[in-house]
């Protein structure tokens, strides 16, 4: 795989994850406290910081054969999970990611909250948020980061994506202190559904011994063949997707 095709598939699955947790360190500084929902951010990226620099070298050190078998079955697992949520999205079995509402319930339930003092903590509620929020979806993006970097042999540059996705998607709700409604991350969760799962297929057979026609190439076959299953399994479903209720 070219470095630009491992940074945006990179980019794009962290990009995903730096919405979510965008969204939850917003709703907690917006409905709580500014100071301790930063407070909890720092510190998920601390523990963050603290796992890749463990896990880093161990990843690195494992043979490239057994790696690829077990970073294309993980990567098969994550895959084939964010494309079934997708189709399922598409076709009308499954509610659309909102953003928006996801924002606004999480809002609702931080105005609720008491507000508790911890040592240099304010509001110990929006500290846990956004300590959550980061440390959930940063594991993610730091799992992303780390096998695809490692089968390529360019952790940093799987860094450099990683990181740039999540500047480039914080910077923007920080500019705007909303919930980034307005970014496809539908559209976005099937790309990387279908990226994952057709990296995973390809890793995986290599790592069993499988030899691919024409190498990497193979994989301008292997994507569109796998967006193409996914898009017909949406139409398909959509002609049996449930009729939504209307207004009497």
């Amino acid at each position: 795989m070219k470095g630009s095709a491992l940074f945006v598939a990179v980019f794009l699955a962290c990009a995903v994850e730096a919405v979510e947790a965008t969204t939850i360190v917003l709703a907690a500084g917006t409905a709580r406290s500014w100071r301790s929902a930063l407070q909890g951010t720092a510190a998920g990226i601390g523990v963050l910081v603290v796992l890749v620099a463990a896990l880093g070298p161990a990843v690195s050190a494992i043979p490239l054969r057994g790696l690829r078998v077990a970073v294309g079955g993980l990567l098969l697992v994550f895959g084939l999970q964010w494309l079934r949520k997708a189709v399922l999205r598409a076709s009308g079995h499954k509610a659309l990611h909102d953003e928006a509402q996801i924002y606004l319930d999480e809002v609702a339930a931080a105005g609720s909250a008491e507000v508790e003092r911890r040592g240099a903590v304010d509001d110990w509620y929006a500290f846990t948020l956004s300590f959550k929020g980061v440390v959930l979806e940063g594991l993610e993006v730091a799992f992303i980061t780390l096998t695809f970097g490692s089968n390529q042999h360019d952790i940093p540059l799987a860094a450099l994506a990683a990181v740039s996705a999540i500047l480039v998607v914080a910077s923007v709700g920080v500019a705007v202190r909303a919930p980034l409604a307005r970014v496809p991350e539908n559209t976005m969760k099937f790309v990387v559904g279908v990226m994952l799962t057709s990296f995973g297929m390809f890793w995986g057979g290599e790592g069993a011994g499988a030899n691919w026609p024409g190498n990497d190439a193979a994989l301008l076959v292997v994507i569109p063949c796998v967006a193409a299953f996914g898009l017909a399994l949406a139409a398909v479903l959509r002609r049996s997707a449930p009729v939504p209720a209307t207004g009497g």
